[in-house]
């Protein structure tokens, strides 16, 4: 079955700010062929370590601009892909095809095709409600975690605050993405607002930023809770690497209620980075958390 989407024009990612990066793609990957998928790809493709860097909704892997740096200065190679419906990847028309398993299942095999090994996850909002439940699949790709202010959803809803958000989310359909990082993130400026609104030229390619939190498990019968509920079985028992957590303070949904939890669901989570003056997007202070997190895994 073909699935209807748009493509953002190149031109909408010309010039910005802090983003040297070329871009790569495949557009073949099993179940989602002629559907294209954006990937940066940085950094020697035989590094001993690989940094798997996950955005969230409404952002892309621009976001990680601030961390990449430092990893590479590590020696490391850095893959920051963008689901499906953001970024420079392609962006399905239709509400409905966004699923929890749509997107998971599009990351297990790009993971799959770029043959990705001893991978540190890198996390953040539906980086972690999706990306916390990828190692359990494929236990032996991946080593370490740095995780920061996210959750497994697991059939309620994670705050007050991601109430909020999700009402106000539903209320805007042509939600305007620049002005909505400026007001999160104060210290952003206009050019690097601006640049997360860049993959989406009009309404009709935010499908998939509508979709984000109607998919967030509020309920026990909703997609993708039993992936989670074992993730977060897995994480409890299973998991066995090294864990840096990094919290924004302010984040009034997912902020540190919501990440002292998780941290008591991975097994062997040392006491998080707190950064008071952060918010939802803590990668935005992310020169720091990186190199706190390479300094804790002994390698600074």
């Amino acid at each position: 079955m073909t699935i209807e989407a748009l493509r953002t024009p190149d031109d909408r990612f010309e010039g910005l700010p802090g983003w040297p990066y070329p871009p790569h793609y495949v557009d073949d990957l099993p179940g989602y062929e002629g559907l294209r998928v954006h990937y940066v790809d940085e950094g020697p493709q035989n590094a001993v370590r690989t940094y798997l860097c996950l955005h969230g909704q409404p952002t892309w892997s621009y976001l990680y601009r601030k961390m990449i740096p430092d990893f590479l200065d590590s020696g490391a190679r850095v893959i920051a892909p963008d689901w499906l419906g953001f970024g420079r990847s392609d962006k399905p028309v239709a509400d409905d095809v966004y699923t929890f398993h749509f997107h998971r299942d599009m990351m297990l095999a790009l993971i799959e095709r770029l043959d990705l090994q001893q991978v540190t996850l890198v996390c953040q909002d539906w980086g972690g409600l999706l990306g916390l439940t990828l190692p359990p699949d494929m236990p032996d790709r991946f080593e370490r975690l740095i995780v920061m202010n996210t959750t497994l959803a697991t059939g309620s809803s994670p705050s007050q605050g991601f109430n909020a958000w999700k009402a106000y989310s539903a209320s805007q359909p042509d939600m305007d993405i620049a002005a909505l990082m400026k007001r999160g993130t104060p210290v952003l400026s206009d050019a690097e607002a601006a640049a997360y609104g860049a993959p989406f030229p009009d309404a009709a390619y935010k499908a998939g930023v509508r979709r984000f939190p109607e998919l967030v498990m509020v309920a026990p019968g909703m997609e993708g809770v039993e992936t989670s509920k074992r993730a977060a079985n897995w994480w409890a028992r299973e998991w066995h690497g090294d864990t840096f957590m990094a919290v924004g303070g302010t984040d009034p949904v997912l902020g540190p209620p919501v990440m002292e939890k998780l941290q008591a669901q991975i097994r062997g989570c040392p006491e998080p980075m707190v950064i008071e003056e952060a918010g939802h997007f803590v990668q935005e202070w992310g020169a720091p958390v990186a190199k706190a997190a390479l300094k804790a895994f002994g390698e600074l």
